[in-house]
């Protein structure tokens, strides 16, 4: 099992719980519900997982194709640039290592691509070296839809919004365009313990949907 705060360092005791929140962060016991859209609801026999783009050949997976590779049991901290954090998340899924195995490319980015349009741009540094899974499972459960089942990219080191939801491929490419929340003011690359939430000003849109989602949060 692997344990982190997402990939650097080991598991701290409690006495050193302080020290895995980012700044401006406050944890939850819960687990909050942001979408921008709908929730889709994909039927496995329909889903499938696509590597695609500056590749040497794509790659391609069904649901029960996914299911059959090795999986890995995680326990990681998650943290929603609406400043709530949750500690010691348990999820089941296949590393990206495994995934992007015998893939050839001179490509320094991923666009992750989803069911309802959304996306989101990574470099491969972050989805190598144990930093990834595609995440099909969370608390002994299948990954409901609410939280991006049936598949979800996890991406704990970064701000939350980059583990995408409802994931179905990730496209290789040799520059980094930005995704869907990145278009319309958030950081380029996500770091949560450099406080890398917004673009150079946080638009007064961003700056609005972000005290709501905080009041929401708060009052339950």
């Amino acid at each position: 099992m692997h344990v982190s705060r997402g990939f650097r360092g080991k598991r701290r005791d409690d006495g050193g719980r302080a020290d895995r929140v980012p700044p401006g962060q406050y944890l939850t016991d819960g687990f909050p519900v942001l979408s921008a859209g709908p929730t889709p609801h994909t039927r496995l026999e329909d889903w499938t997982f696509s590597i695609v783009g500056e590749i040497d050949e794509p790659r391609r997976w069904s649901w029960d194709e996914l299911q059959e590779l090795p999986s890995e049991d995680v326990t990681v901290d998650i943290h929603c640039v609406t400043r709530w954090s949750k500690l010691d998340t348990a999820w089941k899924g296949v590393s990206l290592d495994t995934l992007l195995d015998g893939v050839e490319t001179e490509a320094g980015y991923a666009l992750a691509f989803c069911d309802g349009g959304y996306t989101t741009n990574l470099p491969l540094e972050d989805l190598r070296d144990g930093k990834a899974w595609v995440a099909y499972g969370y608390d002994g459960e299948p990954l409901e839809p609410e939280h991006g089942g049936p598949a979800r990219l996890l991406v704990p080191h970064l701000y939350f919004w980059k583990s995408a939801k409802w994931l179905r491929g990730l496209e290789f490419l040799d520059v980094n365009p930005p995704g869907f929340w990145e278009q319309n003011g958030y950081h380029m690359h996500a770091d949560p313990f450099t406080e890398e939430r917004y673009s150079d000003q946080e638009p007064r849109a961003m700056q609005q949907m972000r005290a709501e989602a905080a009041r929401r949060l708060r009052a339950h």
